[in-house]
């Protein structure tokens, strides 16, 4: 097709050579033990275990909301700690805040401050007076942990508290063992929780002790809470059942002494315990409150070790406890951790790098951002409920949310997981099939916000023009796909805040109106201007499906309609000496001005909406126009003319970058330095990189700039390493390696490819490149014949067939800064 048409998502780059651990957590031996791998494989190249590279705790400050525990890739089970404060994945480096227990259900890289999961906790207390004394309710049995103890590795966690109880956990897909070691001679005793998780979101359950089997079953009904500003993910009104199952005997070697149920409600005083009782059926408390019911326990000839085995389910208590025993049984601790970090080599063995010739920052962050970018979601397949209730499709829990993960998560799985890919579009499609459009976002297993509309369609399209050649072999039926595509894009859902677009004010005026009348379906009038941006790109995506499929007809009503964006093009408007912006606008064709730096990082307004909120005036979701009105991936050379040309785009980018208004924490900023490609100047898109990661990323555990939101800034950050991304037209763009040499391996196509960087010199790796350093691209072949560009090659060519591509970089600036041959936009 014309050159017009072509997908960006921005490279960034990640170097820094400092450590300061935040509030003295984790442990200094992680990064020790990570440093010292990493000085052992340059020596030693030979099988590499790739998950002694990976930092679990990057992310875990700074509001990154990193889940630093116990899983497998893509596992329903994340054990790990939930804490005081402000913890939406359980834990949070932050020493000044207590642990208040272990559970097996989190997420990780949420922008939820509320958090989600953290059902099911087990608290291990020292209670020398007895069964009476133990400390139940969750104020009385937060504890803080010891300073520079806590661990994590790839499928295994562990922390120690201040009363010297250690905590360590391993897990399965939907299962775990949790070892907990007690100081000699005292009696463990423990605490399960019924009623709470992170959100306070209990809605009735129950919880039966079996003390000749050692076993406590529970289950019940949580929900998303809806609170504004944005803390949350869903409507309150929705609920889902969950269900654990504890085994407590470690298969005969450890024998109950002391068991019962205890509630406790802090404020009014309310500590009950009842020694001998098994059973609580509780509803949820209709006056308020926080509810706190569970089991107490304690174990005879005071065991210093103690291993409880933990199964949980979205089905029942009969398959939690089935999962248990299916996925664990009787092994013991360190089989099932040594099984998590197999599928962890795995994983991480798809991509091998050069470690001797990499800056070993550089190669810890690549392998903690791969690592990061498996988390989720959670793979909870054979686990279904509700609509979904004994589907024979794939099932994935913790879809935040598609807006999120469009740009950078899911390209970075097609690239070497085109299997676990396919089952997640199998996902998507199905809740098509079963609610009529597929879904936006999914927390909890329940249906949360849309943000930009129906970003869903941004990522199966991805997948059909990636591998349409292989979807039926994957299990992908490409013509309900594209019926999923076209009902998200045409047909109006009663409520659009959940799933869907505005279909028909939409597709009536050519924009999304403000103030519109809409007398057809439900949702929140606001994010006009963005939402424009974004449905006009979904269009897109839906145009290059029906392309592949023949479909003449709509590519034609599609490629119309992806152009809607110009719409809301007002080039009346101006800000900080530039013309030209996008703005929400009336149905009667008239422009509703905003201030282009409302919601920008250089808005002095404190109380200013920008997100979900009703009184969200501006037009755009968690970005200002400045931001969004580079949002035109898929018609990039029309958008230069709109801001005046190649050197008035480039001197807007300068200035967006120099005087702040870039937001390197938000999805909509993710492809802006990429934006001097599209000007033909790529080697200030190398400066830029370069001057935009160091200063934001680096190994701590603060070093991410927002929230991970579920590996969409790993995949970003992991994409970037590797130089190059990914479009819904096999356009992979060049900017300048930071690795000299790397191999991608796609074992369901059986291929392999290996990049070279010839000339590759480390001291590149630097915020400013320092003069006379080889960093930029002087010209690239692959499998031996020269590329026309050197700002793309073509996908086809460069990773599906395999082989070798060889980057040549020089340091000769003024030479390279064009992209030679020609270069879609």
């Amino acid at each position: 097709m014309q050159n017009s048409w072509t997908f960006v998502l921005p490279l960034i780059l990640v170097s820094c050579f400092c450590i300061s651990w935040v509030q003295a957590q984790p442990s200094p031996n992680v990064q020790k033990r990570i440093s010292q791998a990493i000085a052992a494989a340059s020596k030693n190249p030979s099988n590499i275990d790739y998950t002694t590279f990976v930092n679990p705790f990057i992310g875990t400050d700074n509001f990154g909301d990193v889940c630093p525990g116990a899983s497998i890739p893509f596992g329903m089970v994340k054990l790990s700690p939930d804490m005081t404060g402000y913890a939406p994945a359980g834990y949070v480096t932050d020493a000044t805040q207590y642990i208040r227990g272990l559970s097996p259900l989190h997420d990780s890289g949420t922008g939820s401050s509320l958090g989600t999961y953290g059902n099911f906790e087990i608290m291990p207390l020292l209670c020398p007076g007895g069964f009476d004394t133990c400390p139940t309710t969750l104020s009385q049995r937060e504890r803080l942990r010891k300073n520079n103890a806590d661990d994590a590795t790839p499928g295994y966690f562990s922390l120690t508290l201040n009363n010297s109880i250690k905590m360590e956990a391993t897990a399965t897909r939907r299962a775990g063992l949790e070892r907990f070691t007690f100081p000699s001679g005292s009696t463990p005793y423990f605490v399960v929780d019924l009623a709470n998780d992170l959100p306070a979101s209990f809605a009735g359950g129950n919880l039966t002790i079996d003390p000749d089997q050692g076993r406590i079953t529970i289950g019940g009904l949580w929900g998303s809470r809806q609170v504004f500003p944005r803390t949350d993910f869903g409507p309150g009104q929705f609920h889902y059942q969950a269900f654990a199952c504890y085994d407590l005997l470690d298969g005969g070697k450890q024998k109950l002494d002391e068991f019962g149920v205890w509630t406790g409600y802090d404020t009014e005083g309310l500590h009950a315990k009842g020694l001998g009782m098994t059973h609580l059926n509780l509803s949820v408390n209709l006056i308020g409150g926080i509810y706190e019911s569970g089991a107490l326990f304690s174990f005879a000839n005071k065991p210093e070790t103690v291993n409880i085995r933990v199964g949980v389910s979205f089905v029942s208590e009969d398959q939690a406890c089935a999962n248990a025993e299916s996925e664990i049984g009787s092994s013991s601790f360190e089989e099932i951790q040594a099984q998590a970090k197999a599928l962890w080599q795995e994983k991480l063995s798809k991509i091998e790098i050069d470690v001797g010739g990499t800056p070993p920052n550089v190669t810890e962050m690549l392998y903690s951002s791969l690592y990061r970018a498996s988390l989720t979601p959670n793979n909870a397949t054979g686990e279904t409920q509700g609509a979904f209730a004994g589907t024979t499709s794939f099932y994935f829990d913790s879809l935040y949310c598609s807006w999120d993960t469009f740009r950078t998560f899911y390209p970075l799985m097609a690239l070497h997981s085109p299997v676990e890919f396919a089952q997640i579009v199998d996902n998507y499609i199905d809740g098509w099939r079963k609610l009529g459009w597929m879904p936006e976002c999914r927390a909890n297993n329940l249906p949360g916000w849309t943000q930009g509309g129906s970003s869903a369609d941004n990522i199966v399209a991805h997948f059909a023009v990636t591998y349409h050649n292989e979807a039926a072999q994957l299990g992908v039926d490409l013509n309900e796909l594209y019926s999923a595509l076209v009902t998200d894009g045409d047909v109006n859902p009663p409520e659009w805040n959940i799933e869907g677009r505005q279909a028909n004010a939409y597709k009536e005026f050519g924009f999304v109106p403000f103030a519109v009348l809409d007398t057809s379906s439900t949702g929140r009038q606001t994010r006009e201007g963005s939402r424009t941006l974004e449905y006009s790109f979904e269009d897109f995506g839906i145009r290059q499906v029906a392309q592949l499929l023949g479909k003449t007809d709509d590519v034609a009503t599609f490629t119309n309609r992806s152009l809607s964006y110009r719409n809301v093009w007002d080039p009346n408007v101006s800000s900080q000496g530039f013309k030209g912006f996008a703005q929400k606008r009336f149905s009667n064709g008239t422009f509703a001005f905003t201030d282009p730096l409302d919601c920008s990082p250089l808005d002095n307004s404190t109380s200013r909406s920008c997100s979900l909120q009703g009184d969200n005036t501006v037009g755009f979701y968690e970005a200002s126009s400045w931001e969004y009105s580079w949002y035109a991936p898929h018609d990039t050379a029309h958008l230069i003319q709109l801001m005046g040309g190649n050197t008035t785009f480039v001197n807007r980018l300068n200035h967006f970058f120099n005087d702040g208004l870039f937001d390197p924490s938000n999805e909509p900023s993710f492809q802006t330095p990429i934006g001097y490609h599209y000007a033909n100047h790529p080697v200030m898109t190398v400066d830029r990189i370069r001057q935009v990661v160091l200063d934001n990323f680096d190994i701590t555990a603060a070093g991410i700039p927002g929230n991970d939101d579920q590996g969409a800034m790993a995949s970003l950050l992991a994409f970037h390493y590797l130089d190059y991304t990914l479009s819904f037209k096999y356009s992979t763009l060049v900017a300048s390696p930071f690795i000299p040499k790397y191999t991608i391996h796609n074992s369901f196509l059986n291929v392999s490819t290996t990049v070279t960087a010839v000339n590759f010199d480390s001291k590149s790796v630097q915020k400013k490149i320092p003069a006379g350093t080889a960093a930029y691209v002087k010209n690239i072949s692959i499998n031996g014949v020269q590329s026309a560009s050197r700002c793309h090659v073509d996908f086809y060519d460069a990773f599906r067939l395999g082989g070798d591509i060889v980057i040549t970089l020089t340091s000769d600036k003024s030479a390279v800064d064009d992209c030679a041959g020609s270069f879609a936009r």
